[in-house]
């Protein structure tokens, strides 16, 4: 069985497709291994106990489990196309995404028990090229986070060290890829949470361009910046996975995909391309070890032909500012919806409906998703409007003009993805400016719209540590212009290569049984 785990989704595809390998062996030992979880990264696995309602055969007509076709996928999960691209191949879905049938929390309590009656366009492109629903990933309650410490059902470790955080909103999906639970993972990254978890598990992560890829199903945090996107052990099976995903869907009116397509990268050198580097990184605020691995990588950049340009973004330091008033104002909006009446949690109000609102929300809501709805609500109140929300969209502009300045002298720009390797839980909580400074470096390309990829480039040790901290994952970010995700995945294939972080970490590697107690 290990064997199989340690297959790529790439291998594992061509393998089953070969019939070298199969499907039912392969979904079989992805099952198991989901099963075994010890870092809380599962919500719900397709083998549970639950007894849902699932739509077997795709066409909106529902049976009990148990009832319908037969699949060897589990008796509770939707079953794939027998053909596609991923044909076997399991993935773990964060529970931010509805699944017809199968409980959808956003890591809430306000939506505990929730099933919902369709499943998102994301969802449903995976399973008819073939792959299987493995489990809903646990998260920061409706992605507020930035640590997998909110969610409402406890926080997710960290595979390299579980005394550590995952990184967060898209905890759950990072560590269930990095610790051997699962071969791939779906996540969300409104200002970092695809790559600033990747980055602290050591794994790919790939924010792709907004509008790439259909948020319809997807529950909202903040409509103008989320975006779904892949978790990987590689390069090459996240342009596998986006190939899949990338595609305008009528039901999101914002998908437009990606013209092309996606093909798999195989370039192997980074000749006649240029790397940005910001100039204002130096000023920057930066663990040791993870600026000494950034220079390495730079180092290793240039040894691949390619050329280190230094850039200026001015306005990019004010990003962090600017994304939480305009994540939470967004998000202020879209979390009316949860008020006791259509769906999920609902509290007694002695028969009066306000006190009945008032309850729900009080009881069902987390402490970080009431400090956003209380900032963005304040944001957006009459007589701030401009001085607040305004003001923070003419910065976003500012910043999405500063990249296309950017662009314009080079290919990419490149950053470390996190100031800090994985932290330990409860060392930020009471902080809530020091949780929020963790997505300094990747809140800039989520205002400007545009793709950035984090891959590990290097093993540090945490300056909470002391001696003989472990040695954790240091993640590299290469931010491209919109739509440019082909090149983008085509560089990060060529630099993976050349910094061969898996071979080099070898057995220590969590999903080679190599997890730190």
């Amino acid at each position: 069985m290990a064997d199989l785990l340690d297959l790529t989704v790439a291998e594992a595809a061509a393998k089953i497709a070969a019939g070298e390998i199969s499907a039912d062996e392969y979904g079989a030992a992805w099952r198991a291994a989901a099963a075994g979880d010890e870092l809380n990264a599962y919500l719900w696995t397709a083998d549970g106990a639950d007894a849902l309602e699932t739509d077997w055969n795709g066409d909106g007509e529902s049976a009990p489990a148990g009832e319908g076709d037969a699949t060897p996928y589990g008796s509770n999960a939707p079953a794939p196309a027998a053909s596609g691209p991923l044909a076997g191949i399991p993935i773990a879905i964060k529970d931010i995404f509805t699944t017809q049938g199968i409980p959808t929390t956003a890591g809430s309590r306000i939506l505990e028990g929730y099933r919902p009656p369709y499943t998102a366009s994301a969802v449903r492109r995976l399973t008819a090229a073939g792959a299987h629903v493995l489990g809903k990933t646990n998260m920061d309650e409706f992605a507020m986070g930035s640590s997998n410490e909110n969610s409402a059902y406890g926080p997710v470790l960290n595979p390299w060290d579980r005394g550590r955080v995952p990184g967060g909103s898209s905890g759950g999906s990072a560590a269930a890829v990095a610790g051997g639970l699962a071969p791939a993972a779906l996540g969300t990254d409104t200002g970092g949470s695809i790559r600033q978890p990747a980055s602290l598990c050591g794994i790919v992560g790939l924010k792709p361009t907004y509008g790439a890829i259909s948020r319809f199903g997807m529950i909202a945090f903040a409509s103008s910046l989320d975006q779904c996107g892949p978790f990987t052990r590689d390069v090459t099976d996240a342009a596998l996975l986006l190939g899949v995903l990338q595609g305008k869907d009528p039901l999101d009116s914002t998908s437009v995909g990606i013209e092309g397509g996606i093909a798999l990268p195989t370039r192997e050198d980074l000749a006649g391309l240029r790397f940005g580097v910001p100039r204002e990184l130096g000023e920057a605020t930066l663990d040791a070890g993870v600026r000494a691995v950034f220079e390495a990588t730079v180092a290793r950049i240039e040894e691949l032909g390619g050329q280190i340009v230094e850039i200026t973004l001015p306005h990019a330091e004010h990003g962090i500012s600017a994304y939480y008033v305009i994540a939470p104002a967004e998000a202020s909006s879209n979390l009316a919806r949860f008020d006791g009446v259509r769906y999920g949690l609902r509290e007694a109000g002695d028969e009066d409906l306000i006190e009945m609102y008032e309850r729900t929300r009080s009881e069902g809501f987390g402490a970080e998703v009431k400090r956003r709805i209380m900032l963005g609500t304040y944001a957006l109140s009459s007589g701030y409007y401009d001085a607040y929300y305004g003001q923070a969209q003419k910065v976003r502009t500012r910043i999405a003009q500063d990249f296309d300045t950017a662009f314009a002298e080079v290919d990419f720009v490149i950053t470390p993805t996190s100031p800090s390797v994985a932290f330990g839980l409860g060392a930020k909580t009471d902080d809530p400016l020091a949780m929020y400074l963790n997505d300094f470096f990747t809140v800039p390309m989520s205002l400007a719209g545009i793709p950035a990829i984090a891959l590990p480039a290097g093993l540090a040790a945490p300056e909470d540590g002391g001696a003989g901290a472990p040695q954790l994952p240091v993640g590299f970010q290469i931010a491209a212009p919109a739509f440019a995700e082909q090149k983008l995945l085509d560089a990060a294939h060529a630099l993976e290569g050349a910094l061969g972080f898996a071979a080099a970490v070898g057995d220590a590697l969590p999903w080679k049984g190599g997890a730190r107690a």
